[in-house]
């Protein structure tokens, strides 16, 4: 099974309020102007006001960055929309690096004054592809030897939880616990 448009995301430690996100728009407009990345980026939207939905997004050529509240949940989630070469463990670095170096961006960023601190004991896995990757147990089946791999290496072989979920009409999900906490920057040393 090949893995392709891969979503990762990290939720955010405490609550999140409309005026926590405010400066999170400047922030990623500075973000398109300076094009730090691999990626090109190209516009922000601004969704907040959809319950449960996608929050601020950073559109890109080959992948998004949101601000996202899916599932009421806020969390830094990374959108990968084109095709990577490599093997599927490629692709799995390369979107936790993508959202992981976003988290550390965002918390460090002066203008957010520490309002965005992201748990790295907790990360949903998303694959957004329903046509290669059906939510079922096929999938679960192919894909779970690779996600175990994955998280192994992400959590330094410590242990977490998987759970997939089951719902036929969602995106193939694995929601992944970490039985200690990481920061973002610990996560993204055990990926280099």
């Amino acid at each position: 099974m090949q893995i392709q448009h891969v979503n990762v995301k990290l939720l955010v430690q405490g609550r999140v309020g409309d005026r926590d996100l405010e400066p999170l728009i400047p922030v990623f407009h500075n973000w398109i102007e300076n094009q730090n990345g691999d990626e090109l980026l190209i516009d922000v939207a601004d969704y907040r006001h959809v319950h449960g939905g996608p929050g601020i997004v950073l559109i890109g050529h080959e992948a998004n960055y949101s601000l996202d509240n899916a599932g009421n949940r806020w969390g830094i989630r990374y959108n990968r929309k084109a095709i990577l070469d490599g093997s599927n463990q490629d692709r799995l670095i390369q979107a936790a690096r993508a959202a992981l170096t976003a988290c550390h961006r965002l918390e460090s960023e002066p203008r957010l004054g520490g309002k965005l601190q992201f748990d790295g004991r907790e990360v949903e896995l998303f694959v957004n592809d329903r046509l290669a990757a059906p939510n079922n147990a096929e999938t679960r089946a192919a894909a779970d030897p690779e996600f175990q791999q994955f998280f192994r290496k992400l959590f330094s072989g410590k242990e977490y939880s998987i759970s997939y979920v089951s719902e036929p009409r969602a995106l193939f999900t694995a929601n992944v616990k970490a039985a200690q906490p990481f920061t973002a920057a610990e996560l993204l040393s055990s990926l280099a």
